[in-house]
């Protein structure tokens, strides 16, 4: 008989493989095992015709003896494979976090012409664009324009966000580092409340303050900040409304 083609679904995976009929139940298990990752003693199979037709078991008291031509084996039926180890017993194989993976080098890398590296050097993108530069002084020409429009100067009292809970003192206006990719002048606020992001310091280089577990200091754009007069709000003066 010709080989029949079926389709092997198990728990993790789902593919067609052509089964031939003169095999064993045993056989096909363990011709299974590589595409399913279940032994064979660990195997419950079942067989689909059609679709809305009923299970049938493959199981027979001598597996090593039962051909597999002793079942109705349509063209592209669903050959069912149950694993009978408790969920604690089996490999997970979709946790890649274990499995090592390649890097290529930035030299091999770089000499690749099929890459989209070389795609953005055909096309001037990106780092590659002769006026980046240009923009991005641009860009960070525009900041400072606002910081001084805005009238943003260390000492000032202010709000970030429009959120009066993040009421502060501005600390610091510049460049910061420490940001990827954070190009151009940085405000750094010291908030009333310990609801910023820092204590004042980035990757170990102080701006303001002493160290402190307490984040009281957020690096913002100088759009998220209004200059006025935002005095530090008195929590205890509601209490004595009440």
């Amino acid at each position: 008989m010709a080989d029949v083609p079926l389709l092997v679904i198990s728990e993790y995976a789902a593919s067609e493989r052509r089964i031939t009929p003169s095999w064993t139940i045993f056989q096909l298990k363990t011709k299974l095992e590589p595409v399913t990752g279940i032994p064979p003693s660990c195997q419950i199979l079942s067989l689909k015709t059609s679709a809305g037709a009923e299970k049938i078991p493959l199981v027979a008291a001598d597996e090593d003896a039962v051909r597999l031509s002793s079942f109705p084996l349509a063209p592209y039926a669903e050959l069912h494979v149950i694993d009978t180890r408790p969920p604690t017993a089996r490999p997970n194989f979709t946790d890649t976090s274990g499995v090592d993976k390649y890097v290529m080098p930035d030299e091999e890398y770089e000499k690749k012409t099929d890459s989209v590296l070389a795609w953005k050097k055909t096309e001037k993108l990106g780092r590659f664009d002769p006026t980046a530069p240009s923009r991005e002084e641009a860009r960070v020409a525009a900041l400072k324009e606002e910081i001084a429009q805005r009238g943003v100067e260390v000492g000032k009292r202010c709000r970030v966000g429009g959120e009066d809970t993040r009421r502060g003192e501005v600390k610091y206006v510049g460049d910061v580092e420490e940001i990827p990719n954070g190009a151009g002048p940085w405000v750094g606020v010291h908030l009333d409340e310990p609801v910023g992001k820092n204590d004042g310091s980035i990757s170990g280089k102080r701006y303001w303050g002493q160290p402190s577990e307490l984040k009281h200091g957020v690096f913002v754009r100088p759009e998220r900040v209004e200059i006025g007069d935002y005095p530090a709000l008195d929590d205890l003066e509601d209490m004595e409304e009440i």
